[in-house]
């Protein structure tokens, strides 16, 4: 069903609520008020979400499978990381189907989702891409090419720009079949040619020292952390109100 939707929000955990395609929790990192936009847009079968946030956080997101999904930093800004590994403005995460990650970012930073059901990725691969375009085993982090990677931020914002200006638009079937196609154009020749970096051991060392971060958060909610070293330099750290200690 074709349908776009703009909201805005206040609280991390509704706004965690509420992005799709997986189960996501929120440990808000930065000072001040915390706010968020999410911009989601669902044509025949592409489905995409944009993501604005104005203070550093950290979010665990489990996905729920069944769609083959990318997602790329939206525009320069503050670093971003997942896993552990940097994110540049020209790099694009595969994820493997259901993927548990940690993404992290440290400011204000807009970051875009894209998705296609299993089967329709699968059957477009080889004819449009010669190659097979379904998801990893391994989620990795990719570099397409930078002309195709500037093409799909550019499609990816101004689909944006019409959910927020012209929702009509993506309720008028013709005119989202042709959104859709440049987007599904676009997000091809970002996977066909791509460099791969093989980070897989790094991400998982990672991982694991996010979970045990997530887990003393959990224990311990009302209760600042510190950082080992110079205690001096030691800062609190408190569940959506202070940044992460140095490490």
């Amino acid at each position: 069903m074709l349908s776009s939707a703009v909201r805005v929000f206040t609280d991390p955990d509704d706004y965690a609520a509420t992005i799709r395609q997986g189960v996501s929790e929120m440990t808000v990192t930065g000072r001040g008020a915390f706010r968020s936009e999410i911009v989601r847009i669902d044509l025949h079968s592409l489905w995409m979400q944009r993501f604005t946030e104005n203070v550093s956080r950290i979010r665990h997101t489990t996905g729920l499978g069944g769609r083959a999904v990318i997602a790329f930093p939206a525009q320069p800004g503050p670093a971003q990381s997942w896993q552990g590994v940097e994110l540049t403005p020209v790099n694009l995460i595969r994820h493997r189907e259901g993927a548990s990650y940690y993404h992290r970012s440290a400011g204000e930073s807009v970051s875009a989702a894209m998705s296609l059901p299993l089967s329709e990725i699968a059957a477009i691969g080889t004819p449009f891409a010669g190659c097979d375009l379904s998801p990893p085993r391994d989620s990795l982090i990719v570099t397409p090419p930078s002309s195709a990677m500037a093409r799909l931020q550019r499609l990816h914002a101004a689909a944006g720009h019409i959910a927020k200006t012209r929702p009509d638009i993506i309720a008028h079937p013709e005119s989202a079949r042709g959104l859709e196609q440049a987007l599904i154009e676009a997000m091809v020749g970002c996977l066909a040619k791509t460099d791969a970096p093989d980070e897989r051991s790094a991400r998982r060392r990672h991982a694991i020292i996010m979970r045990r971060f997530h887990r003393v958060v959990a224990d311990h909610p009302d209760q600042p952390l510190y950082s080992r070293g110079n205690r001096d330099e030691a800062a609190a750290v408190w569940r959506g109100h202070a940044p992460l200690p140095r490490t």
